[in-house]
This record gives C-alpha cells, sequence and structure tokens, in this order.
C-alpha cells in the first residue's frame, strides 16, 4: 500500500450516459460530450481521453527530468500517445504505445529522460504490469 503524504490535487467529475452520454467536471472547466470510438458524429472517447490525459502527463514528468538534470526542456517537446481498446480471451482491455519526441537533445540522454520520466509518470505508474505498453523516441 502507498503511505500518502499530501493529496495534491483531486479531478471531480460525473458521466452519465457511458460511452453515449456526457461527461463534466463538478468546476465547470470539463464538459464533454462522448460516443463510441469510430462513431459517426461529434463526440470523444474514453481511450482519447486516456491518450491526451497520459501524454500530457508524461510531457510533465519529462519536464521535471529535464529540469533535474539542467537541461533546456524543447518548446516542441511532443508525445503522440494511442491508447487501442481490444478484445481477447479475458474480455475487454487496452493497450498502449507512446512515441516521444525531443528535439535537440542526443538521442542517448533523450533516452535517459524517457525512462526517469516513465519511472516517475503517475499514468505510467498506474498502467505498468497492468497493459501492454510501448514507449520509444521518435
Amino acid at each position: 500500500m502507498i503511505n500518502i503524504e499530501k493529496t495534491l490535487y483531486t479531478g471531480h467529475t460525473y458521466t452519465t450516459g457511458g460511452r453515449e452520454g456526457t461527461g463534466r467536471s463538478h468546476d465547470g472547466r470539463l464538459d464533454l460530450k462522448l460516443s463510441p470510438p469510430g462513431a459517426p458524429g461529434i463526440g470523444t472517447n474514453p481511450e482519447q481521453l486516456f491518450a491526451v490525459c497520459w501524454s500530457a502527463c508524461f510531457l510533465g514528468s519529462l519536464r521535471h527530468a529535464c529540469n533535474a538534470r539542467k537541461i533546456a526542456f524543447p518548446v516542441m517537446a511532443g508525445v503522440d500517445a494511442q491508447v487501442d481498446l481490444i478484445h481477447g480471451e479475458q474480455g475487454f482491455t487496452l493497450q498502449a504505445r507512446l512515441v516521444v519526441s525531443l528535439p535537440d537533445i542526443e538521442s542517448d540522454t533523450a533516452l535517459q529522460l524517457i525512462e526517469a520520466a516513465n519511472q516517475n509518470c503517475p499514468y505510467s505508474k498506474a498502467t505498468r504490469t497492468n497493459i501492454p505498453v510501448s514507449i520509444t523516441l521518435a
């Protein structure tokens, strides 16, 4: 069990209708129409949301890794995140691929930063050993 010292933030949302419903944050900053993956029309889906949230968090962890090593964080750093909804013997699950772009950083250093970010990112920790994940340098 993790020893919690301090809660830094709580994201609080309310969702109705599942994949064909809506999701809203309690502070009103998020208000989304949801739709099944690949469905026509408007709306996003949990896989897209997870991909953008994980990639944003991973970039924050990369920035932290750069700062700790006194390396300038590239302005154009980015993460191309793909989260697949898959079906297999155990039912539905996810798999993910993150492709990290760290322009102007030598590849050996970039790989070290990616590893540090992967160890520190809360989304990476949450998915570790739970789903297949590939993290590579672009």
